[in-house]
């Protein structure tokens, strides 16, 4: 049987890992990188002009040009209600113009993924601000992707600058174009204010942008890892220092590995908090993103108390699945009075019989009852059920390996190319709202028919579907728990490449720009041997993923096992979580 080859180190599937090496599919960060420095080496031999600063009055006097946000956006992401001061709302504004002005919408959805953890969000584009609109919100994050100068003309709105500069709200800004807000409220002004000069701060240190390689935060060191050609540097605040500056916080420390120099990664002085870079491409579970998710944090609900908890679930349960190794996993985690989630996938197949001597077999959950009665065991030992797709591969093919359950995509195309790489080619052929619902219809009859409960809750196979996917599991489920993938036009509701998304893990829940209610996996999962170059990853790994994420003052470590690994990784890597001060908590319970 397959399980007995499971169990003897033969067939395992690989793990739930998805998204591209970048994070972010079809966008060329090459190209982006290139533009983004040759523009600030102009800048830097072209010092900004210094212009008439503008005000809030000036602003009133001479009104910006306005559009009307999309009528989508309205409904995918709630705008904020000024009088609803106990829930914290969000703006975020975000680029569109330029050659990668498609960087602009991936980004914001990431930054509103992430906002939706503490209140409501409203995302548009910059251009879309009008005078006052600060007033409206908690705070404001502005996301500068399109590096504006030369070819590319600045589109922030005057009002833009000003309001930023004169409120007493809440600032964060992310990237490019600050410098362009110092020269249109006045250098001297900003310089007084904020006790930096953004006119004077630039991505090259010593004539080379460098290799940042790490992040230092709240006593965490924190991993930037960026592949040569694609790195669009890092900005070096220029801090003043002496009578008439403002104080500087550090809140951040990069490292320069390639010269040794550190340099505050993200800063904060009155009102504005700034951020060298755009920290949403090439992610790791100990990357420099961590710092961006907790320094939300003061933005939008500073009176966080510190708190840790962590999470696992039990991962690619099928029908195929060994009993006796789903009892014994139960009886450890029961002991350890540890609570769990248990994903299930209530149909086997493997069409081609690649696992059965060349003979097609699909199994239910109905047709194996010892396999009902192991997790009927778990459930009454702390288990939570989850659905975990309706077959967990697609079709006869392979996708991208055999066809077999859990081994494959399900409600996503992708093939291993000549690097060894699984690459996404976008939904099936049939994607549709109306056939991922059958899929999810047809997962929970199966359900039923076994005699177990309803899951309420969903983890897509290998992570991956299409837009019109996540609404539906949104509609049929309480929460998703997993690392999703955001496709372009979410927020604009413009047509755009149905495989252009950004892919994104967070450190808690939030509510995203789908509606539906995310738990975090943030820590990945035990695998002992690389594949398709992905490193292994053992318990030290995990364990050290969850130390990372201990900067996050209210997050959760949240990591997934396959039950036909032997009991003692499993231990070992609770045991050294407990140990960072984190405790277990039910998916259930989140």
């Amino acid at each position: 049987m397959a399980t007995n080859a499971q169990a003897a180190g033969g067939r395992q599937h690989r793990g739930e890992a998805t998204g591209t090496g970048s994070g972010l599919n079809r966008v060329d960060l090459k190209g982006w990188a290139k533009t983004q420095l040759k523009a600030d080496r102009a800048r830097r031999t072209r010092p900004l002009p210094r212009t008439t600063p503008t005000t809030r009055a000036s602003v009133a006097a001479h009104p910006v040009r306005t559009t009307t946000a999309a009528t989508r956006q309205k409904a995918l992401l709630a705008p904020a209600d000024a009088a609803a001061d106990a829930t914290p709302a969000a703006l975020v504004l975000y680029d569109t113009a330029g050659p990668y002005g498609q960087l602009g919408e991936l980004y914001a959805m990431a930054t509103a993924n992430l906002a939706g953890h503490f209140g409501t969000v409203t995302a548009k584009p910059v251009q879309q601000y009008t005078a006052g609109m600060i007033d409206s919100y908690s705070t404001v994050i502005y996301i500068g992707s399109t590096y504006y100068g030369g070819a590319t003309p600045d589109a922030v709105p005057a009002a833009f600058y000003a309001d930023a500069s004169a409120s007493a709200k809440p600032v964060i800004w992310m990237g490019a174009n600050i410098w362009n807000m110092a020269g249109a409220v006045g250098v001297a002004q900003f310089t007084q204010k904020y006790g930096w000069d953004p006119t004077t701060s630039y991505y090259e240190d010593g004539g080379s942008i460098g290799n940042v390689t790490q992040v230092t935060y709240r006593g965490q060191t924190l991993t930037r890892t960026i592949p040569a050609g694609q790195d669009g540097g890092v900005l070096r605040p220029h801090v003043l220092t002496g009578p008439g500056y403002a104080a500087v916080t550090r809140l951040a420390e990069g490292l320069d590995s390639s010269n040794g120099h550190t340099f505050g990664w993200a800063v904060r002085s009155a009102n504005l908090t700034y951020i060298s870079e755009i920290p949403f491409s090439y992610v790791s579970e100990t990357d420099r993103v961590i710092a961006f998710e907790d320094l939300l944090f003061d933005a939008l609900a500073p009176a966080t108390a510190e708190r840790h908890r962590a999470m696992v679930r039990l991962e690619d349960i099928s029908p195929d699945s060994d009993p006796t190794e789903l009892r014994a996993m139960a009886d450890y985690l029961y002991a350890q009075n540890i609570p769990y989630g248990i994903n299930v996938i209530p149909v086997y197949t493997d069409p081609k019989g690649t696992y059965n001597n060349g003979v097609p077999q699909t199994i239910t959950l109905a047709q194996r009852p010892q396999v009902v009665s192991a997790l009927k065991y778990m459930l009454a030992r702390g288990a939570v059920l989850m659905d975990h797709g309706y077959t967990h591969q697609y079709s006869n093919v392979n996708n991208p390996y055999n066809g077999v359950t859990g081994d494959d995509f399900e409600f996503y195309r992708a093939h291993i190319d000549a690097a060894n790489n699984v690459v996404h080619d976008g939904p099936v052929a049939e994607d549709s709202a109306l056939w991922a619902q059958t899929r999810v219809t047809s997962a929970l009859t199966q359900f039923a028919l076994a005699g177990l409960p309803r899951p309420t809750l969903w983890t897509t196979p290998h992570y991956a579907g299409s837009a019109a996917d996540y609404k539906v599991f949104g509609a049929n489920f309480s929460a998703r728990l997993e690392r999703s993938l955001y496709f372009a036009g979410t927020l604009s509701g413009a047509s755009a490449d149905p495989n252009r998304f950004i892919g994104q893990f967070f450190p808690y829940v939030v509510k995203d720009v789908y509606g539906t209610k995310v738990l975090p996996e943030n820590i990945g999962n035990y695998e002992p041997e690389a594949y398709n170059n992905h490193p292994a990853r053992l318990p030290a790994d995990l364990i050290a993923s969850a130390k990372a994420n201990l900067a996050v003052r209210d997050g959760v470590a949240s990591f997934f096992y396959h039950p036909y690994y032997p009991v003692q990784p499993l231990k070992d890597t609770i045991d050294g979580i407990k140990a960072l001060g984190y405790t277990f908590v039910s998916p259930a319970a989140l």
